[in-house]
């Protein structure tokens, strides 16, 4: 137990790095595709990404999953459920850190721009104190960004493995005639 226990961080600690970075790189690339001048191609190829980062990190989580019970021998469905539990909120950190570098750094003009431009064009629907809300909401963005990515995909993480650890490692239905046999 204390053997699985161990080999549960190591290996869900490359899990996590694994997928928060898939997870940022699709940031990064979506960010990038957005900015094209084509906004129908924009649009499905943003939807494109989507649904492969989605599909892609899904299919992660269960390769990660079946590898560790692999390198386990003696792993249950709990342990499988833990080393789940355990990437993703490795990954969710990992992905959170990216979104917050990107909101306060690497981003932060166009996320302002951006942002002036919804204020510009939302403003006669908005009194002083809503439009000094959103001013003081744009300070705190990047720490907002970080815990909503950090919360969000934690709880994806999470439910997903719920989801994959009810078969992983698979179950025996012949289990107890084998016992009985012997």
């Amino acid at each position: 137990m204390e053997q699985i226990h161990k080999n549960l961080w190591n290996s869900a600690a490359k899990a996590g790095l694994a997928l928060g970075l898939v997870s940022s790189v699709y940031l990064f690339v979506n960010q990038w595709v957005a900015l094209m001048d084509a906004p129908v191609i924009s649009g499905l190829l943003s939807f494109v990404l989507w649904a492969v980062k989605f599909g892609g990190c899904i299919w992660l989580m269960m390769f990660f999953m079946k590898k560790f019970v692999a390198e386990n021998q003696d792993a249950v469905n709990s342990d499988t459920f833990r080393f789940g539990v355990v990437t993703a909120l490795l990954s969710a950190v990992v992905y959170a850190a990216f979104s917050f570098a990107n909101t306060a750094y690497f981003s932060a003009d166009m996320i302002a721009e951006n942002m002036d431009t919804v204020m510009q064009a939302y403003s006669q629907f908005m009194d002083s104190n809503t439009m000094g809300l959103m001013e003081k909401m744009m300070d705190k963005m990047p720490q907002i960004t970080f815990f909503s990515n950090l919360i969000y995909c934690f709880i994806f993480g999470t439910i997903l493995s719920l989801i994959l650890s009810r078969n992983i490692p698979s179950k025996d239905p012949f289990a107890a005639s084998k016992s009985d046999e012997q």
